[in-house]
């Protein structure tokens, strides 16, 4: 299995499954190269990886709840590390910290968007650690959704909380200068997306690639402290993306006289 082989690569040995993913070769690959890009590798193996970390986290939600239908109301943790223990550990952590960069209102208010990317962006991230599979997080097309997602979304919120009126930060404090502060901000809020998009796969890339040279090299052992490293890699990248994400908001929400 090559650096690019998965485990979903066994599926074209169905031949329903090649018909299907040559169609959809045929609707959806890029037909055009330049600027940086070259030939597209169309597969769908991107998609069926998604899929699959959307399932576990699905999965590890409905474990969080079931943990509220215990007669302690989910107040007592098990007493060994399980899927629900994981999920209400990283959920409680990640919480304070939207407290701390939102306030306990808003945080309230956009924890479900911001815990959602983060359980969909570490998960990504950590399937790509292990032999056969990819992350869904290395391709623009998925970190450039997720991007616009964020960028849509604060403006969303923005207007929503101020009107029409949030678009006068776009000219700055000075009227004078409103000229020269329209064009930056625009560039600036569209670098946003550049800047989500790029980091988190440009992390990936090397990240997984490191680890899979030395697993290759010498599959036994050796691998084993760049995989640490990797983890702490995956963690770190969505805690980032997530935490740019609140600032984001936190600044489109925020109001002048606080």
């Amino acid at each position: 299995m090559g650096e690019h082989g998965t485990w979903f690569d066994f599926l074209d040995r169905w031949s329903w499954w090649g018909g299907f993913e040559h169609k959809a070769k045929a609707a959806l690959e890029r037909k055009w190269v330049g600027g940086g890009f070259g030939a597209n590798h169309f597969t769908l193996n991107h998609v069926l990886t998604t899929l699959l970390v959307l399932a576990f986290v699905v999965w590890g939600a409905l474990a969080f709840k079931k943990g509220f239908k215990a007669k302690d109301g989910g107040l007592v943790p098990p007493r060994k590390m399980n899927l629900r223990n994981f999920f209400e550990v990283t959920a409680e952590s990640l919480y304070g910290m939207a407290e701390g960069a939102l306030g306990p209102k808003d945080a309230k208010r956009f924890f479900p968007l911001v815990g959602t990317l983060w359980c969909f962006i570490l998960f990504g991230n950590l399937i790509g650690l292990i032999p056969g599979f990819m992350t869904p997080n290395d391709t623009l097309k998925t970190n450039v959704g997720l991007a616009v997602l964020v960028f849509v979304l604060t403006h969303f919120y923005g207007i929503k909380e101020h009107g029409l009126a949030y678009f006068k930060h776009f000219a700055g404090p000075v009227p004078a200068l409103a000229p020269l502060m329209i064009p930056i901000e625009i560039f600036s809020h569209i670098a946003r997306v550049v800047s989500l998009s790029f980091r988190l796969m440009g992390n990936m890339v090397a990240d997984h690639k490191v680890v899979f040279t030395f697993f290759t090299l010498v599959p036994a052992f050796v691998p084993i402290p760049f995989m640490l490293l990797g983890v702490l890699v995956c963690f770190v990248q969505a805690l980032v993306f997530c935490m740019l994400t609140m600032v984001y908001l936190g600044m489109a929400v925020a109001h002048e006289d606080h």
